[in-house]
């Protein structure tokens, strides 16, 4: 997986090699599970999206731009659809119990990052690695208005798929971020995670509002 991860250019050259025009529905599957099942947080997002974009600028690369960002945009907004049903389905039960197949520290962190911005977490979360997987998991448990969400999720994914892609497309490549795309991509991540840690070390040294007093 990291291999795949570091050399996401040249994995996707053999996706498209071998599988030809259904590469396509493979990165529909990838970007549906990291953003629709909270078990997949660890799938790439923002760097696949950036890597698609500059595969797809080279010259006689068949991905086609205006398909290639249907397919994602598309699997973005089903992805967390489903995401927000599953957690709807289950409700607040799941923060009773620790599951096997739920990070429950993941789910901690991302309810009170709801609860700090509200409906805009749906939005907001799309840049941010692990948020994005849970969030919409946590909106379907706090039974957030479907309409709302909606609103917020496709908003969320179409922004979020034209500007990493878009992004790759136009930068990826220049000769300086070609010839080290590993380290970008490492970037990408690096900067993605920035709100997150600073989050969590800000929470760490919060100084306690004292108790009122009687």
């Amino acid at each position: 997986m990291l291999e795949i991860f570091l050399h996401l250019d040249v994995t996707l050259n053999e996706w498209i090699t071998t599988l030809g025009p259904w590469v396509y529905v493979l990165l529909f599957v990838v970007v549906f599970c990291e953003t629709g099942l909270v078990v997949m947080p660890f799938l790439p997002g923002d760097s696949l999206l950036f890597a698609l974009g500059a595969v797809g600028a080279v010259e006689g690369s068949p991905l086609n731009l205006p398909v290639l960002l249907g397919v994602l945009i598309a699997a973005a907004i089903l992805g967390d659809a489903v995401n927000y049903g599953i957690g709807r389905r289950l409700g607040p039960k799941v923060f009773r119990t620790d599951r096997r197949w739920l990070n429950h520290n993941h789910l901690v962190q991302t309810q009170n990052f709801y609860e700090r911005h509200g409906g805009k977490t749906i939005l907001l979360a799309r840049f941010l690695p692990i948020i994005r997987t849970f969030a919409p998991f946590v909106a379907g448990v706090g039974k957030m208005n479907y309409t709302r969400f909606a609103a917020f999720n496709v908003s969320g994914a179409v922004l979020w798929v034209l500007i990493c892609t878009l992004a790759g497309h136009y930068f990826g490549n220049i000769p300086v971020v070609k010839n080290n795309f590993e380290a970008v991509i490492i970037g990408i991540v690096v900067v993605s995670c920035l709100p997150l840690l600073f989050r969590m070390i800000s929470q760490r040294f919060k100084k306690p509002r004292p108790a009122d007093s009687c």
